[in-house]
């Protein structure tokens, strides 16, 4: 299966393979489900970057200002990465995953051509100290908002496009969305 939205070259399954994407599906933005219940989680602040950083709320918007970022485009590549794990109290190697998958999605950042729309799990770890809410971005075209940011299912999500949510014991899996085939009016 090729990817072939109107504005970039193909990207084969091969190239998505060979970037570190572990599994990858396809879905229209109509099916992504939205909900003011991971905002609330959000909220929470258990992830210590609510408020924190441009790509997690309150700096992404509101949860139907995220809905129609994602609805100006009507395709999306919804991808994932595992990384082995020592056992499932390993944080470190979850933190190492982490960095890594931000990683795969500089890779596909590269292969792409505006317009769309790319988000990933958990925020932004670019910069050691976030400019937020006090300066600008420091790297805007590099800032992936947070799928849970922006009241994203990812469990839903996954299992709307085929993706495994769980790579098995001993693993972590990160999600990435990628929204594309920007919408006429």
């Amino acid at each position: 299966m090729l990817l072939k939205p109107p504005f970039l070259p193909s990207i084969s399954e091969t190239q998505l393979t060979d970037i570190g994407i572990t599994s990858f599906g396809y879905v229209s933005t109509a099916e992504i489900v939205f909900s003011e219940e991971v905002r609330r989680i959000c909220a929470k602040n258990q992830c210590n970057r609510y408020g924190k950083t441009w790509a997690c709320p309150p700096a992404v918007g509101t949860l139907e200002q995220c809905r129609q970022q994602c609805l100006a485009f009507s395709s999306a590549l919804v991808f994932s990465a595992a990384y082995p794990l020592e056992d499932c109290f390993d944080i470190e190697g979850m933190r190492r995953g982490h960095v890594r998958f931000k990683q795969v999605c500089d890779r596909l950042y590269d292969m792409l051509d505006p317009p769309f729309l790319l988000l990933s799990n958990e925020g932004c770890n670019r910069c050691r100290q976030c400019t937020y809410p006090n300066a600008p971005c420091r790297f805007p075209e590099r800032l992936f908002p947070s799928l849970e940011g922006y009241g994203i299912l990812v469990y839903e999500l996954a299992k709307s496009a085929g993706v495994p949510y769980n790579a098995g014991p001993n693993s972590v899996s990160y999600f990435g969305l990628l929204c594309y085939g920007q919408r006429t009016p």
